[in-house]
C-alpha cells in the first residue's frame, strides 16, 4: 500500500496517510477538519537489493542449480 502526502488548506499542516490505491483521497484534516489536497509526486522509492532482481533472487532453487551447473560447464 502506498503512502500519500496531504496538505491542509486551512492550517497548512502536512501529513502522510497509508492507504490502499482503491481508497478515495482524504477530504479533511485530522487536526482542524479543514479541506486537504493530496500532493503529487512525493516519495515513490524503489529499492533493489542483491545481485539482481528476478533472475537471481526469485527463481526456483532447481533453476538456480541448473544455471550454476551450466555456468561451470562453460568455463
Amino acid at each position: 500500500m502506498p503512502t500519500y502526502e496531504y496538505e491542509c488548506e486551512k492550517c497548512r499542516k502536512r501529513f502522510e496517510a497509508f492507504q490502499k490505491m482503491s481508497e478515495p483521497p482524504l477530504a479533511r484534516c485530522p487536526d482542524c477538519a479543514g479541506e486537504v489536497k493530496r500532493l503529487i509526486g512525493t516519495g515513490a522509492g524503489i529499492i533493489y537489493r542483491g545481485g539482481g532482481f528476478y533472475t537471481t533472487e526469485y527463481r526456483s532453487s532447481d533453476y538456480q542449480k541448473r544455471a550454476k551447473e551450466e555456468k561451470e560447464n562453460k568455463a
